[in-house]
């Protein structure tokens, strides 16, 4: 791993010279590389070059580019004008199948498995072990997928259903499946964005095997504490333009949100302070069963949340925080058991639609595969959940549709050429707040915000951040969770923890610290006194 890095830095950092070039030699450059799509420029003129042997970061807001800038590398998509150099020939990168015939691998934010595939057949689709070329080997390929997630310190059965597993599992999975490739190139897009911390030291520390082995490493994220610990060398986007590039060592955290947004620092403060209303949701010995196995998922768990309010839920993966969300928000209405009132009315037992009918709405964790419907435009997304106010008899008014995506698009900040173009031209951060854009539509009295700036940049947190300060202080209660220890620190009016699907803490403002915080999130706690 890099080495600890000073807390001042040099007003412009030293350009890479032949020193790196001997140690880390370039084994991929994008030279002029430009991307056009329709009604927006990804790319201009980038010049990037990417060091064998070394932790290579990429770092941008959201729709700076970054991922564009990856697919073009992993063959997903071809550059407009410029041109790609491996080892320094020009190289045309047409497909994904030809970009990994050159040892370049990718995990995507966004993943990209099989639910109905078990975990080993996910990991060797298109490239499956077989005996003599014509069957597939199976127990090797058993064998094989039990070694990498051993590897990456989890003991899950390669025999079970991609689709049986939590999120934070599933990106496992999709780290596992690079591996297998033995790739020299590996390109890493968010991958510790819905991984424990227990789960990103593994990972680092099979990152720092792979850069021992030589691997030239691409690895993207918005955590800008975890860019400084663990990169060599770091570029930045801002609006598809390269805006800095140097040696990790050489920077901090305030020089890359400069050269991110343009300034040392985005305000995350709160709002002034406001009165909290009466109890909008009360939740009292809420418990749902493990679907087939003994035990459960959420046990006995009980709050209350004021409007005006916003309570952080903290916690590791699997303290049952989601699964909470799931018993709250009507998905299991035949197995979740105990009272949820909101407003004084009970919602237990009731399904989806009549939660949101009551004044509930949810921010699902998982985006891509709860959170938005792919085949439809960004302005379609964001009124989804509105089309019954937006109708007159049988038919929309597409006046009042234009006006509520325009305000939507205003409010929190998306960043939409064209709000009729497809939902997937959008960055995740953005798709995020068409997410976000289409809960608020229904005009809730209660929000529960499940991991709300998973895969969001610095700059699209403060907006995010920003909307929930507003809509508390409007009297809206808010429930969120997060695996972001700052982010529920410097939210929460209150902090309640959960381990093993109970809850083992609630903090009161200004009584929570850190350690506090995250002692109460370890499994095996006794119940503490609620604060």
């Amino acid at each position: 791993m890099s080495t600890a890095h000073p807390t001042t830095t040099p007003h412009r950092p030293r350009p890479c010279s032949a020193d790196d070039d001997a140690h880390h030699p370039v084994v991929l450059r994008l030279q002029e590389v430009q991307k056009v799509y329709p009604g927006t420029t990804a790319l201009r003129q980038v010049q990037f070059a990417l060091r064998a042997g070394a932790v290579n970061v990429l770092v941008g807001e959201n729709g700076a580019g970054k991922s564009t800038m990856m697919k073009i590398i992993a063959g997903v998509e071809q550059p407009t004008t410029g041109q790609v150099l491996l080892d320094g020939e020009p190289v045309v990168l047409s497909s994904t199948d030809v970009a990994r015939g050159h040892g370049i691998g990718i995990v995507f934010q966004e993943l990209n498995l099989f639910p109905n595939l078990s975990i080993a057949e996910n990991l060797f689709m298109g490239r499956e072990l077989t005996r003599g070329g014509l069957r597939v080997d199976a127990d090797a390929q058993r064998e094989r997928a039990r070694a990498l997630l051993r590897d990456l310190a989890h003991e899950l059965d390669p025999d079970t259903l991609v689709g049986e597993l939590r999120i934070g599992q599933q990106q496992i999975i999709e780290i596992a499946k690079a591996l297998a490739q033995d790739a020299r190139i590996l390109i890493l897009d968010e991958p510790t964005s819905a991984l424990s911390a227990t789960e990103v030291e593994v990972l680092f520390r099979v990152i720092a095997d792979l850069r021992a082995r030589g691997v030239a490493i691409v690895y993207i994220s918005h955590r800008l504490e975890e860019l400084v610990r663990i990169g060599d060398y770091i570029t930045v986007l801002r609006d598809g333009r390269i805006t800095g590039s140097a040696r990790m060592a050489e920077v901090d955290v305030p020089w890359i949100v400069r050269q991110m947004v343009g300034a040392s620092t985005r305000d995350f403060a709160r709002t002034e302070d406001h009165r909290f209303g009466d109890v909008v949701l009360d939740v009292a010995g809420v418990r749902l069963p493990r679907a087939n196995a003994p035990g459960w998922l959420v046990q006995d768990v009980s709050l209350q949340l004021r409007a005006g309010e916003i309570v952080g839920i903290y916690g590791l993966m699997g303290a049952g925080r989601t699964e909470l969300f799931e018993c709250l928000f009507g998905c299991h209405p035949d197995r979740a058991s105990g009272r949820v009132r909101l407003g004084g009315v009970e919602l237990m037992g009731r399904d989806v639609s009549g939660c949101i009918a009551a004044g509930m709405a949810l921010i699902p964790e998982d985006r891509k595969a709860d959170g938005l419907v792919h085949t439809m435009s960004i302005a379609e997304n964001l009124t989804l959940s509105f089309l019954g106010r937006l109708a007159r008899r049988f038919h929309l008014r597409p006046a009042d549709e234009r006006q509520a995506v325009a305000a939507s698009v205003r409010d929190l900040r998306i960043k939409a050429a064209d709000p009729a173009l497809p939902i997937g031209s959008l960055s995740g951060g953005n798709q995020q707040k068409v997410v976000i854009g289409r809960a608020l539509m229904t005009g809730p009295r209660v929000l529960l915000m499940d991991e709300p700036s998973r895969g969001i940049d610095i700059g699209a947190k403060a907006d995010v951040f920003k909307v929930m300060r507003d809509l508390a202080k409007d009297g809206m209660g808010i429930l969120f969770v997060t695996s972001d220890l700052e982010e529920v620190m410097a939210l929460s009016d209150r902090i309640v923890v959960m381990s093993e699907g109970r809850v083992t803490a609630t903090f009161a403002e200004g009584e929570a610290t850190q350690q506090a915080v995250v002692a109460a999130s370890a499994p095996g706690q006794a119940l503490p006194q609620a604060a």
